[in-house]
């Protein structure tokens, strides 16, 4: 039954605290005195936090909740919200408004409708952990370079030097958003160009030798570890998208008929919705897994709770299980094995194999294809993909 007002005011205090359930992390502590508290519980990287939403009757139901969905919204753009409530309390209103920490989350969640979640929760980790805890209290307009370059360099010290020039391209954001919004000089982060060390590039480590991909099928086929993992492995070699796409599958996003799998904007990494077309292998899989978590929400549900998908390293770790080491095979490894040997032995058109990988693709104009572009192209080479792998497996048995 739904809380109501008239449930919450007739709420007598008892010899202990005592909750009343609201739904969606919302909940109201009754204490032994007789005071009656809201509070939102939510996790942050698995641990569990509480944010206060205010008192009753001074804050009621109706308000609670509108505080306690947009706790959810900070969250869904990778905010923690206690986190950006202790950053606002400052001595004064200027420093709240004008200090590194608030501009910093203020302009991140201005990206909320371009990035995907997943993106701005590794930005505001990279900041929590590495930037705010030294500059973050600093009034944004007072920051110069070698403030700057000094928490740089506590991150560069402990071998993180590709985290440092990150970190220093998200100061040149932070800023440059600080003097569109009237609160910094300029960047003064453009100044630190070439302070750093340079980082090679890397790539995420993939296995690209036919013969080496047979084996790893196979191992795949073998794994002994939860049937939810060893599904979810089953299918990234034969949909080859980026590892949050896969963990975070739907059902509903599941075309049986037309083969297809529909990936909403908002969980891609360019924002433009898009089309995977299903071999016959990737629709047998997904049909011997429906009588297993097809009742709920996601393909790869959490083994921790059915309403959240699985974790973000649990392909990565049943690889370690499988003794296959990061230097050899990524979960994000499975896209670049497809981008090679689709290129280099299949000699597939880059243009398909560019758009199926989600990249940014145009046409000679200069204009987006739309996510139905070289579809028949796309499913016959998500085929042949397939069937490609199928030949490859049998080698290695």
């Amino acid at each position: 039954m739904a809380l109501t007002d008239t449930a919450i005011r007739n709420a007598k205090p008892k010899a202990k605290p005592y909750k009343i359930y609201a739904g969606e992390g919302l909940f109201l502590l009754v204490t032994p005195k007789g005071g009656k508290w809201w509070r939102f519980k939510f996790r942050v990287d698995g641990k569990e936090k509480q944010l206060s939403l205010g008192t009753y009757p001074q804050i009621g139901l109706k308000l609670a909740r509108e505080r306690c969905a947009q706790a959810r919204k900070d969250m869904e753009n990778g905010v923690d919200p206690a986190a950006n409530r202790k950053a606002l309390k400052f001595a004064t209103p200027e420093e709240t408004v004008n200090s590194f920490e608030v501009v910093a989350r203020e302009w991140i969640g201005t990206r909320s409708a371009i990035w995907a979640p997943s993106h701005s929760s590794k930005i505001i980790r990279r900041l929590e952990l590495d930037v705010f805890p030294w500059i973050g209290k600093r009034p944004i307009n007072e920051i110069r370079p070698p403030e700057i370059l000094s928490v740089l360099r506590r991150i560069e010290k402990r071998g993180a030097g590709d985290t440092a020039h990150r970190a220093l391209q998200n100061f040149g954001q932070i800023l440059r958003y600080g003097v569109a919004t009237g609160r910094a000089e300029r960047d003064y982060a453009a100044d630190l160009r070439g302070a750093l060390a340079p980082v090679r590039e890397g790539h995420f480590s993939a296995i690209t030798d036919p013969k080496s991909i047979g084996k790893l099928l196979r191992a795949i086929d073998n794994y002994e570890g939860g049937y939810v993992v060893r599904y979810a492995m089953r299918l990234a070699p034969l949909v080859f998208v980026r590892p949050g796409e896969l963990r975070r599958a739907e059902w509903q996003e599941i075309d049986f008929e037309k083969a297809e799998w529909n990936i909403p904007a908002e969980r891609m990494k360019m924002r433009q919705p898009h089309i995977v077309p299903l071999a016959r292998q990737a629709l047998k899989i997904l049909e011997e897994l429906k009588p297993l978590t097809g009742q709920g929400r996601f393909l790869f549900p959490s083994a921790q709770s059915k309403q959240r998908p699985m974790s973000d390293n649990a392909i990565l770790c049943a690889l370690r299980r499988m003794e296959i080491g990061k230097d050899e095979m990524t979960g994000h490894g499975f896209r670049a094995m497809a981008r090679t040997v689709l290129d280099e032995v299949l000699h597939v058109r880059p243009d398909y194999i560019e758009h199926q990988l989600a990249h940014a693709v145009r046409d000679p104009n200069g204009r987006a294809y739309n996510r139905t572009a070289h579809l028949p192209e796309r499913h016959k080479m998500m085929q042949d993909w397939a069937d490609y792998l199928d030949k490859l497996r049998e080698k290695a048995s």
